[in-house]
């Protein structure tokens, strides 16, 4: 019998976790983190972080494990706050889905930089030709009926666990623990950026838990995809695996991200790591292995953000059909055409994608703006999740329970709120028009939009204006 008719077991599951996971993030996250933390601040922040979603995994677990007949992560708002707070988490995951394939072409481009210098930053007008036309390409490949890829999946899994492996092996061989506490919290770099009058560019990291909370968005991109098993528990074997698959996946994620952002800080200083080009692990790794470590990551960064890419290009076109199933979203949406794709979905997706992949030409940061937008997106949608576990969980009166969805929103509203609250708002901006799908889609099916959904899309579409006003004024960049 084949997996397909079985079901994904516990291995494959986990498998979801792990891959849907490490994509670009991974690669770029040592340099970024070395731009806000010191060694000690980066192990803190790594500690809260897996509390953290520590805590999401093990609501996912609990709700898998108790309500195994709700598909897709959007219909647990669906089922505990109603069609509009379903909408908002399916919207909010779809935002992300598509967002990510930014950051996927800023990082691919700039890994290209690495073998042709005109590609740097990764956002010039060469990049988004080429970034333009390998989305269109994959575009219409999933729309042509490309619904497994598993050839092209192994060869991703391949290159991204023989290159991570390997870069860790060297990691850890040439640690050296007198680089790795030359200033462990930052007070040398922050004492020396307050004595230099002429460093007036120069910004200190700050206190501890500044340092902290400046990680946050860093290392929650990283984990967008810890869902990955809950997105597929229609096709698990056993939806009680679902939940367990996700804990086991967070687990081997720490062990890998932790290793990667941490390990070179004993290596080179982390304020030398900060002025690397993106993805710093490629210049690291050609610093260590020299003649052939910067090509060796560069051609495994190439491929796994290519398969990466693939994924996330079938992902959000599949949460539009399952919301259109549930009257989310009209029934277009999730019409198939013959070759079993919902092709009018993903030309949306990828009329999407080109428009950013042209704004951010304008763009200081092209990376660090895109992967913000799918972070705080997905938050979103994780934030619902909590929600529902805490009001489930009342419901049973089961304390410790409470207790862990009560963690894990708090963890997500404050890492976003603290220094994400700018993309918050220029999220709302991509609900707007969603709305307006929204309303179609109630009206298509005999459905009022009730006086509470009025406020609710009222309240969103005013942030979204506000957002609007203050990229006018300055106040927010791109």
């Amino acid at each position: 019998m084949s997996e397909k008719a079985k079901g994904i077991g516990l291995f494959g599951l986990i498998g979801m976790v792990v891959s849907s996971c490490i994509g670009s993030g991974v690669f770029a996250i040592t340099g970024q983190l070395a731009g806000v933390a010191s060694p000690g601040a980066v192990l803190i922040a790594w500690l809260v972080v897996g509390v953290g979603f520590a805590a999401l995994a093990l609501s996912l677990n609990n709700l898998g494990a108790k309500k195994p007949e709700l598909k897709g992560i959007f219909q647990y708002a669906e089922e505990g706050f109603g069609p509009l707070a379903g909408f908002i988490s399916g919207w909010g995951y779809w935002l992300s889905a598509w967002l990510g394939n930014i950051a996927f072409a800023t990082m691919m481009m700039s890994t290209l930089g690495y073998f042709f210098p005109t590609f740097l930053p990764g956002n010039t007008l060469p990049c988004v030709i080429v970034a333009s036309l390998f989305m269109w390409a994959l575009t219409f490949l999933v729309i042509r009926g490309v619904e497994s890829a598993s050839f092209l999946n192994a060869i991703v899994m391949v290159a991204k666990v023989a290159s991570l492996g390997i870069f860790l092996i060297f990691a850890i061989f040439m640690f050296n623990a007198g680089i790795f506490t030359a200033d462990f919290w930052g007070n040398v770099y922050n004492n020396a950026v307050a004595a230099c009058e002429a460093g007036v560019d120069a910004v200190g990291l700050g206190s501890i838990g500044e340092q902290v909370m400046n990680c946050m968005i860093i290392m929650m991109w990283v984990f967008i995809g810890i869902e990955g098993a809950a997105v597929m528990s229609s096709r698990a074997r056993n939806k009680n695996e679902v939940g367990k698959a996700t804990v086991i996946g967070l687990i081997c994620l720490l062990l890998i991200y932790i290793g990667c952002s941490v390990l070179p800080y004993g290596y080179m200083s982390y304020t030398e790591i900060a002025t690397l080009d993106y993805p710093a692990m490629l210049y690291v790794f050609d610093s260590m292995a020299p003649g052939w470590g910067g090509a060796f990551i560069s051609i495994a960064i190439i491929v796994g953000v290519a398969g990466a890419w693939l994924s996330f290009t079938m992902l959000p076109a599949e949460t539009t059909s399952e919301m259109a199933e549930r009257h989310l979203l009209p029934e277009s949406w999730g019409k198939l055409n013959s070759k079993g794709a919902p092709q009018m979905s993903l030309l949306l997706v990828g009329a999407c994608i080109q428009v950013f992949l042209i704004v951010l030409m304008f763009s200081e940061d092209a990376y660090n703006f895109a992967f913000s937008m799918c972070t705080v997106s997905i938050v979103i949608t994780w934030s619902f999740i909590a929600l529902y576990q805490i009001k489930f969980s009342a419901g049973e009166k089961n304390t410790a329970q409470i207790i862990v969805g009560v963690v894990a929103l708090i963890f997500q509203v404050v890492g976003v709120l603290y220094n994400g609250w700018s993309f918050l708002l220029l999220t709302c901006v991509g609900y707007i028009p969603g709305f307006f799908v929204y309303a179609k889609a109630r009206k298509d099916r005999g459905h009022a939009i009730t006086s509470g959904e009025k406020v609710g899309i009222g309240a969103v579409s005013a942030l979204g204006i506000l957002a609007l006003v203050l990229v006018g004024m300055g106040v927010i960049g791109i």
